[in-house]
């Protein structure tokens, strides 16, 4: 039986790690408003905003493909604007694995930036207030900068969450190779295919790929301590 990585396998492998870049820039994106306003908004609905982002870390990943499936189905609200869009379905396409990853691992991108937001002292904003600065240039000049560390935590957390998506992938994505089959998935079918020595080799190489963000995120973390 054949003991290195085979060419599926490194096809596997590159389109996860594909799909966490992408996943992980849309997320900073998306996440970084999101959890600036989380952070300083006393709307009464924040609680129920921040309830719905962080729902990926308590429920099963079926529950968020099947509804994910869903909705991007051509009956579902998102399947029928995309067709009318002239788009398509997004099952089963990489486009569909990078929407079901960005609402999977949203809780890991949010969290983290809304803490470190969080932890930016009021009287700072209030300085850069009384300067005349403006509320984007407070944002970007003020804000971005302190919640540094959050930011680092984000990306990281993000992209090894992606890594590592199993559940909603599979019933996102199916099982086609070169384009939706990513390496937890091949992991899944060597298993099937009893094919041990291949699963071991894959899964040893993420296993060595988590460490190594856990050991970045926990040696190179900026401490972001303010006096």
């Amino acid at each position: 039986m054949d003991s290195t990585i085979s060419p599926a396998d490194l096809a596997a492998i590159w389109l996860t790690i594909k799909l966490a870049t992408v996943v992980t820039a849309i997320l900073l994106l998306v996440g970084t408003p999101l959890a600036w306003w989380l952070a300083r908004t006393r709307c009464w609905w924040k609680g129920a905003v921040g309830a719905v982002v962080a729902l990926p870390i308590v429920l099963p990943p079926t529950v968020i493909g099947f509804y994910l499936l869903v909705a991007m189905g051509p009956h579902g609200p998102l399947g029928q604007l995309t067709q009318t869009l002239g788009i398509g379905l997004l099952p089963f396409t990489f486009a569909g694995l990078v929407v079901a990853s960005v609402i999977y691992s949203l809780p890991f991108v949010v969290q983290p930036l809304q803490n470190a937001f969080e932890a930016i002292p009021e009287r700072t904003l209030e300085i850069a207030s009384t300067l005349r600065a403006s509320a984007l240039d407070t944002f970007f000049s003020v804000a971005l900068p302190l919640a540094k560390p959050g930011l680092f935590t984000a990306s990281v957390l993000g992209f090894a969450h992606t890594v590592g998506e199993f559940g909603v992938v599979l019933m996102i994505g199916g099982n086609i190779p070169d384009q939706t089959r990513v390496a937890s998935v091949q992991i899944y079918d060597h298993v099937q295919a009893m094919e041990y020595t291949q699963a071991h080799w894959l899964s040893a190489a993420l296993l060595l790929f988590s460490f190594a963000v856990l050991l970045l995120l926990y040696t190179f973390h900026p401490t972001g301590k303010r006096k």
